[in-house]
C-alpha cells in the first residue's frame, strides 16, 4: 500500500472536523451545527474514497508498467 494522497489526508481532515462540529451542535443543542458537522463528515467520507480509488489505479497502472518493462 502507497502512501496516502492529498485527497485521502484532505478527507480524513474533514471527517475529524465534520465529528467536532457534530459533537459541539450535539452538546449547544444547535441542530444547524450538527447537520453541518454530519455533512462535512460525508464529504470527507466521499474525498477519502475517491482519493484511494486514484490511488489504487495509479498502482495497477505502475504495475503494469513493471511487468512491461521486464
Amino acid at each position: 500500500m502507497g502512501l496516502p494522497n492529498r485527497d485521502e489526508v484532505e478527507g480524513k481532515l474533514d471527517q475529524a472536523k465534520g465529528q467536532i462540529k457534530k459533537g459541539a451542535g450535539r452538546a449547544l443543542d444547535d441542530p444547524d451545527l450538527q447537520n453541518e458537522g454530519e455533512v462535512d463528515k460525508t464529504k470527507g467520507q466521499v474525498k477519502e474514497n475517491v482519493g484511494k480509488a486514484r490511488r489504487k489505479v495509479g498502482e495497477a497502472i505502475e504495475d503494469i508498467g513493471d511487468k512491461i518493462a521486464r
